[in-house]
C-alpha cells in the first residue's frame, strides 16, 4: 500500500460519514415535519420527503430507529384522535337524547293538559239541561275539533320524539361499543409495540 492511499481512504470514509449524517439529519427533518402535519408516516413517504433512498433508511440503524419512533408516536397520536373524536359524537349524542328526552317530557304533559280541558268541555255540554243555540254548538264543535287536531298533532310530534330518542339511544349504544373497541385495539397494539 502506499502512503497516498491510506490518507484517501480516511478521507474517503469520513466523506461517507459525513453524507450519512447529512442524511440522517434530512431523515430526522423531515419526520418531524410529518409529524408535525400529521401526514401518515411509511418508510416510502419518509425517504421521499428526506430525499434518501429506502435502502438507506432500512440498513442505517439510526434512521430505522427513528423512523420506527416516529410511526409509534404518529399512531398513538392517531389513537388519540380517534378518541377525541368519538368522545366528541358521545357528547353531541347524549345531549340530542337529554334534549329529545326534555321535549318528549313537554309533549306528554302538553297532551295531558289538553285531554283534560277536552275532558271539561264535554261535560260542561253534557251537564247543560238547557237548549243549546247554534252558535253555541257551532263553537263547541269548532274548539272540539280543534282541540282533536292539536291533540293528534301532540301524538304525532310526541311518537317523532321517542323515535328520535331511541335512535339517540342507539347511536350511544353503538359508540360505546366503538369506544370499546378502539380501547381493545390501543391495548393491544401498546401489546404489540412492548412484544417488539
Amino acid at each position: 500500500m502506499t502512503e497516498q492511499s491510506v490518507p484517501r481512504t480516511a478521507q474517503a470514509l469520513k466523506a461517507r460519514r459525513e453524507r450519512s449524517q447529512q442524511k440522517l439529519q434530512h431523515v430526522g427533518e423531515a419526520l418531524g415535519r410529518m409529524l408535525k402535519t400529521r401526514t401518515s408516516i411509511t418508510v416510502a413517504a419518509v425517504a421521499r420527503e428526506a430525499g434518501v433512498s429506502r435502502t438507506f433508511l432500512y440498513e442505517h440503524a439510526e434512521a430505522a430507529d427513528l423512523v420506527e419512533k416516529a410511526i409509534l408516536k404518529a399512531s398513538g397520536r392517531r389513537a388519540q384522535d380517534r378518541h377525541a373524536a368519538q368522545t366528541a359524537i358521545d357528547a353531541a349524542w347524549r345531549e340530542r337524547a337529554l334534549n329529545a328526552e326534555e321535549a318528549l317530557k313537554a309533549a306528554q304533559t302538553e297532551i295531558l293538559a289538553q285531554r283534560r280541558q277536552m275532558g271539561e268541555l264535554l261535560g260542561q255540554v253534557r251537564d247543560l239541561s238547557t237548549p243549546w243555540q247554534e252558535r253555541d254548538v257551532v263553537r263547541i264543535m269548532t274548539e272540539h275539533a280543534a282541540l282533536t287536531r292539536k291533540v293528534q298533532e301532540l301524538n304525532g310530534e310526541k311518537r317523532s320524539l321517542e323515535d328520535r330518542l331511541n335512535a339517540s339511544r342507539d347511536n350511544a349504544r353503538f359508540a360505546d361499543r366503538r369506544i370499546a373497541e378502539l380501547e381493545a385495539e390501543l391495548i393491544e397494539t401498546k401489546g404489540m409495540v412492548r412484544q417488539r
